[in-house]
């Protein structure tokens, strides 16, 4: 437990029930006191409908949030997350959850961020013209443990439903909405408390950022030493060539700028020939 953060109160900047996943781990490791501001309205800087659209960054997203929370309570201790959704960057016809999860310490003038790309998530919307349409979605998406969202059209937000959890007013939505339009869109609703994949993923990503807040340089010792560039280059073990894969991690003080270089962090000295240009052009 760091000194430095002992018994600070600390403001989750949400108000889709984060704290369940964000706090517990905080205060175990960190000993903050973690709460909620009342009244918070965090989609005054996006939805994940389109009502509103996010104007800026993740990162500056999150900072936002923080800085919002912070002037909202009058803290100077603040963490937020921001979600974005879609297409796998790297793995082919996979959809993601690209979380990420600022903590902010204006005291002692601290930012410090870390990112969670995960598979595990059940994102997706579809037009829906019949209830055998509906039933497929709706169990495709683990419906009623996952909650659904439903309007008249992608682009249309005059009639929205969110938040919906049971079969019953799944089924009346529907009905109300195909009868005016004679089609309805229905997506995933990938608020927090509305979808415990996403929850899982910010736990891990809280995880992630308690171990790094954890990690302190060793010329100043400021927490949140951690990888700031990775470098391929890793050699082939059959001609020598330099390959894609990662050769060393850099990892830089935010603070002091001191900078260490890890060598081989997979644990490999040299990669297949597989994964070598030259080898296997």
């Amino acid at each position: 437990m760091m000194e430095m953060f002992k018994e600070r109160s600390l403001v989750i900047a949400t108000k889709h029930a984060k704290e369940k996943a964000i706090a517990p781990i905080l205060e175990e490791e960190l000993g903050v006191l973690c709460f909620v501001p009342e009244n918070f309205d965090t989609d005054t800087l996006g939805t994940f409908t389109g009502e509103i659209n996010r104007k800026n960054d993740p990162i500056t997203t999150a900072r936002n949030k923080c800085l919002l929370a912070m002037e909202h309570s009058n803290c100077d201790l603040a963490i937020a997350s921001e979600g974005s959704f879609g297409s796998h960057p790297s793995i082919f016809f996979a959809t993601a959850d690209d979380e990420i999860l600022l903590f902010l310490d204006k005291k002692n003038d601290l930012e410090i961020v870390v990112r969670e790309l995960s598979t595990e998530t059940n994102f997706q919307a579809s037009e829906i013209k019949t209830e055998k349409e509906l039933i497929d979605f709706a169990e495709q998406a683990l419906f009623p443990s996952h909650g659904l969202i439903l309007r008249q059209n992608k682009n249309d937000f005059s009639k929205i439903e969110k938040g919906i959890i049971d079969w019953t007013r799944l089924s009346d939505v529907f009905n109300e909405f195909v009868q005016i339009s004679g089609t309805v869109y229905a997506e995933t609703d990938m608020r927090a408390q509305f979808n415990p994949l996403r929850m899982a993923v910010i736990q891990q990503a809280t995880k992630k950022l308690a171990a790094k807040i954890q990690a302190v340089c060793p010329n100043c010792k400021t927490p949140g030493f951690g990888i700031t560039d990775a470098q391929t280059g890793l050699p082939c073990s059959l001609c020598d060539s330099p390959t894609r894969s990662t050769l060393k991690y850099i990892y830089t003080c935010q603070k002091c700028e001191f900078m260490r270089e890890e060598l081989f962090p997979n644990g490999k000295t040299h990669e297949e020939p597989m994964y070598c240009d030259s080898c296997n052009p």
